[in-house]
């Protein structure tokens, strides 16, 4: 691969993928995408270090035409999956794509906590207040009383706002745009792109064919200006063909203005997306449609340290104080606690007494394994060779060999281990020790052990072969035919 320093500049196109493109003619989605490779190609990033992630949905195609890594995921889990890649990976520039359907139904909890997280990744949210990819049911983001196929009376569903869910996480970057606006939809991924930690964008996007014209109030030429207010950092919040309009506060509640009359810009609002304090962007997140002009641009842009970078700088102390991590012993770790089996299998037959038994049964409840005439348990080093351990079982004709250290049994290889884990790559492992394909640290059980426990056990676990120890020591094999075989036998004896 080349690396950044030979990286030869990158075209938008660079960034297009040998997939056909298939959204609806006339989709917003393919605005965004446009906009997106632009954005891209100014970034100066290979594209081995760029990943996207998708949900469930028609945004969740983007993926597939971006020739970048990509994950293709599960509905709504989007951010979990981009977590876990920023988290092992944090060199890469990591983008979630998610539509207003998968990302605050199904996905709202993940969406919530990768942003209270703060992780250093860019979500960008397609809202068309519609589930377009199953045809038109209404979605977390439709207005109250809207009629699609799946509310033929009108929606009574209070609808979702993505800013407002955003800013309340304290998202530390928070922004709108509309597809049809390229100019602002380019600078708005730019500005995402360069934030660290939490970019959250939400995208007004049309979806012509199930809720065509959602948003021409913030689209059409001759309404817009007085539908939508830009927001600047440090300016007034000024709108209006004229620019002749204002917002400004009235205590607690904004309130538009006409400016002159002895109403100057001093008297507006003004913005700062760079406030620590999020209230005055959760003000604006609630202005809204036919009562306000609906802000869009950069609601909120401040810094604040990254989930990622705590969570990589815990784990380096982790090892530099503890040294490198082994998950065998983290999973023997912890607490643990010794069950007197025979005990609790006694316990279980005193409930069983009052039950009629077959002679199966009452010969396996009540015999030992101790009472079966078991094979001698075949031990073997952990680092003996498949090859020659192989050998062993067909020259032994055995089922199983133990792998036995300093007289403890550590591992069990099995015929069902060689045919599992082995494959049809045997050629390529015979000279690897046994240890890396033994099953570790097995179940044992001793001869004083009932059968109908040994039985209980191997149903449990799915095991044909159980060691037997004596005195803590590998004794003997126990397998199913064995145990069938003592049946039969005592059966047709009696």
């Amino acid at each position: 691969m080349s690396t950044e320093a030979s990286l030869p500049i990158l075209k938008p196109a660079d960034f297009a993928s040998d997939q056909d493109v298939r959204w609806c003619p006339g989709c917003g989605d393919y605005s965004i995408l446009a906009q997106m490779k632009k954005v891209l190609a100014g970034l100066g990033m290979p594209r081995e270090k760029l990943v996207f992630v998708s949900g469930i949905g028609c945004s969740s195609r983007f993926p597939y035409y971006m020739n970048t890594y990509g994950f293709h995921s599960i509905h709504g889990r989007a951010p979990a999956v981009a977590s876990g890649v920023k988290i092992s990976r944090p060199d890469l520039n990591v983008w979630v794509i998610t539509g207003d359907g998968d990302a605050l139904s199904i996905g709202g909890n993940h969406l919530i906590h990768a942003i209270r997280r703060n992780l250093d990744i860019n979500i960008v949210l397609f809202n068309n207040r519609i589930y377009g990819l199953t045809k038109g049911q209404y979605s977390p983001t439709s207005p109250l009383g809207k009629v699609t196929k799946s509310t033929p009376m009108g929606s009574v569903d209070n609808p979702l706002h993505p800013i407002s869910i955003a800013i309340g996480c304290e998202a530390t970057f928070v922004a709108r745009t509309i597809d049809v606006n390229v100019k602002h939809l380019s600078e708005t991924l730019r500005r995402a792109a360069a934030h660290r930690g939490t970019a959250f964008v939400e995208v007004y996007q049309n979806c012509n064919v199930f809720n065509d014209g959602a948003y021409n109030y913030a689209t059409d030429r001759d309404t817009k200006t007085d539908t939508t207010i830009e927001l600047e950092h440090g300016k007034p919040l000024i709108f209006g063909k004229g620019r002749d309009k204002g917002i400004r506060l009235n205590g607690l509640d904004p309130e538009v203005v006409e400016l002159g009359k002895g109403i100057t810009e001093d008297d507006l609002l003004f913005h700062d997306e760079k406030s620590p304090e999020p209230s005055l962007a959760y003000l604006l997140s609630r202005m809204s449609y036919p009562d306000f002009p609906e802000p869009i641009g950069v609601f909120r842009a401040v810094d604040r340290p990254r989930y990622d970078t705590l969570a990589n700088e815990q784990i380096e102390q982790a090892r530099q104080t503890k040294g490198p991590g082994d998950l065998a012993k983290l999973f023997h770790a912890g607490d643990t606690w010794t069950v007197d089996a025979e005990a609790h299998h006694n316990q279980e037959m005193a409930h069983e007494e009052d039950k009629p038994t077959s002679p199966v049964e009452q010969l396996i409840e009540t015999d030992r394994i101790g009472s079966l005439e078991l094979k001698d348990c075949l031990p073997v080093p952990p680092d003996m060779k498949i090859e020659a351990v192989l050998q062993l079982l067909v020259e032994n004709a055995v089922g199983c060999v133990l792998v036995v250290e300093d007289d403890e049994v550590i591992g069990i290889f099995s015929e069902r281990d060689a045919l599992m884990k082995l494959n049809t790559d045997f050629a390529k492992l015979g000279d690897r020790p046994v240890s890396e394909f033994m099953t570790p640290r097995p179940q044992t059980l001793t001869e004083k052990d009932k059968i109908a426990f040994a039985l209980h056990r191997m149903d449990v676990g799915g095991f044909r072969h159980v060691p037997i120890t004596r005195e803590g020591k590998a004794w003997h094999i126990l397998s199913v035919r064995d145990i069938l075989s003592y049946i039969s036998d005592r059966l047709v004896g009696s």
